[in-house]
């Protein structure tokens, strides 16, 4: 499996499923966070995704490349009480397995009238 086929997985899997019981399976036991709101470690990630799960999202992928190590993804996540993000996540792979990870979020876009035509997505 390619490196953005693992990620595709892991966001199905994890994510959309909301199955956590695989995640070893993705994620190196030293997983290294550069989101703020989430610890380090494989465990850090669990807690985050306990709290974030029990929101219910579905993430849309829009885009998602791969270079080299480096697999970055744009999606719409969308919350069960409906509010919309808009997310780049961005993951160094190392042995086929999530490593690193950084993100961009503009959070609650449901209300964002932009100024062109081309929409948020």
């Amino acid at each position: 499996m390619t490196n953005k086929e693992i990620v595709l997985k892991f966001y199905e899997e994890v994510f959309n499923n909301r199955d956590l019981t695989n995640i070893d399976r993705f994620m190196k036991e030293n997983y290294i966070q550069h989101n703020p709101t989430a610890e380090s470690g494989r465990a850090g990630f669990l807690g985050f995704a306990e709290k974030f799960l029990a929101m219910k999202p579905h993430m849309d992928i829009v885009h998602i490349a791969e270079d080299g190590d480096i697999v970055f993804v744009f999606f719409k996540c969308t919350l069960e009480n409906g509010m919309i993000n808009k997310v780049c996540d961005i993951y160094r792979m190392e042995d086929g397995m999530l490593a690193e990870h950084w993100d961009v979020i503009e959070h609650n876009v449901n209300d964002v009238k932009p100024v062109h035509g081309n929409g948020l997505f």
